[in-house]
């Protein structure tokens, strides 16, 4: 049987070790459980999401009708509400993850040594993964089947934003991931906002393996600075696309526009426009927006392409605005805007427009960003995306893991060793 917090337990503190105490020994029956264990467990659990749909989507609601009292912008709302549309992506999602290739178990790679032994390094489960993020609910689902597939137990905690989204959501997969098996505490969710739990789950080294923070540069920041446990941070997507002046003058427009319309407050949305000082139709590219409604501020010669952009302040090459707002640069040619790109890029996503193939890979070779593109919007930044069925984030760091995280970022290895009696000399 596997330990089940505390109910009495209280204190932020102590709620926290008595969860992830639990979460632990749940972790260690997950990695036992086969691949296709995992993935009936995980394919039940989408099947309780969309049989709590009218559940779910009613927290929701409440959610929002909190969101919009307490005047949240119309970015993050969009960000928090849900529709049935919406779910259903969230449970096909479940779905994709569970029929994915189990990364555990795998062999990395494999040597034989001089003295006849043999080498291995297969991957394994990281442990208990802490997730810490704000106000998008379909991060419950995502990092729930990310750490299930992997055979990681997870420790979720939500942002208020979203409080009764997460519970209804948490309820309806474990659910089914109790019906397959799963055993319940290897999927929790933090029953408290107090801030004092996120603070606890940051100093819980030696219960809590890693720990991924998904929100605004204020959170994270929060969880740099307090981390005592390892941090796979998802920081802010400041991306840029520069439009060289030989991109197709259709298709600049098309991805401009999308890059930034779309969804203005996902990590994956432009927040920064560079064009080329010679690119022939820059009015094109600033128009559709502007005709749209977005606010545009620019530097002098940008402008100069439309009075209708205000005049951008330093600050502003350095936010991310996750609303209809962009900022606009021109800029002297490749080397003008990858000095531009280093300056000011977060290092999430940033994209090149044009024909010319020599650009674009010196663009691609350069820009030192998790995710790079050539001649497509910003807003595939997204672990679907990409084929890997969800993401915990897209981790901007250098270590670990890089761009969407998925399956195989919440792994780590070990190595195997077999030998026919060798001593060292």
């Amino acid at each position: 049987m596997t330990d089940q917090p505390d109910p009495a337990v209280t204190s932020p503190q102590d709620l926290v070790v008595s969860l992830g105490r639990a979460g632990r020994d749940a972790g260690r029956v997950l990695a036992r459980l086969t691949q296709a264990e995992k993935e009936h467990a995980l394919k039940l659990a989408a099947a309780a999401l969309r049989r709590a749909a009218p559940q779910v989507l009613a927290a929701n609601a409440r959610d929002v009708a909190a969101a919009e009292a307490n005047g949240l912008t119309p970015a993050l709302i969009d960000r928090l509400r849900l529709d049935e549309k919406r779910l259903e992506g969230i449970a096909a999602a479940i779905e994709d993850v569970a029929v994915l290739a189990d990364p555990v178990g795998a062999l990395i790679d494999e040597q034989a040594r001089p003295n006849g032994m043999v080498l291995q390094r297969v991957r394994i489960p990281i442990g208990l993964i802490g997730i810490i993020y704000e106000s998008r609910p379909n991060v419950t689902a995502d990092a729930a089947a990310l750490c299930v597939r992997s055979g990681n137990a997870v420790l979720l905690r939500g942002g208020s934003e979203a409080v009764h989204s997460n519970r209804a959501i948490h309820a309806a997969l474990v659910e089914g991931l109790v019906a397959g098996g799963v055993p319940q505490a290897a999927v929790q969710l933090v029953p408290t906002q107090d801030r004092a739990a996120v603070g606890a789950m940051l100093t819980a080294a030696g219960l809590i393996d890693m720990i991924v923070p998904r929100g605004g540069k204020s959170l994270v920041a929060r969880v740099q600075a307090e981390a005592r446990v390892p941090v796979l941070a998802h920081l802010d997507g400041i991306n840029h696309t520069y439009v060289h002046h030989d991109a197709d003058p259709a298709m600049a427009s098309a991805i401009v526009r999308n890059a930034k319309l779309r969804r203005t407050g996902i990590c994956g949305a432009m927040e920064t426009l560079l064009v080329d000082a010679t690119y022939p139709d820059p009015h094109g590219l600033v128009a559709p927006l502007l005709a749209e409604g977005c606010e545009l501020r620019g530097d002098a010669r940008a402008r100069a392409i439309d009075p209708r952009i205000a005049a951008a302040s330093d600050e502003d090459w350095d936010t991310e605005y996750l609303d209809s707002i962009l900022s606009v640069a021109v800029v002297d040619g490749l080397d003008d805007a990858l000095a531009h790109i280093a300056r000011h890029s977060s290092a999430h996503t940033d994209a090149i427009v044009t024909s010319d193939q020599a650009v674009a890979d010196r663009f691609l070779a350069e820009v030192d960003s998790a995710i790079v593109i050539h001649n497509a919007s910003s807003q595939f930044a997204d672990g679907g995306e990409f084929g890997l069925g969800a993401e915990i984030g897209i981790a901007t760091g250098r270590l670990h893991a890089r761009g969407p995280v998925a399956l195989e970022g919440l792994t780590t290895y070990k190595w195997l060793v077999r030998g026919t009696g060798q001593i060292r000399p």
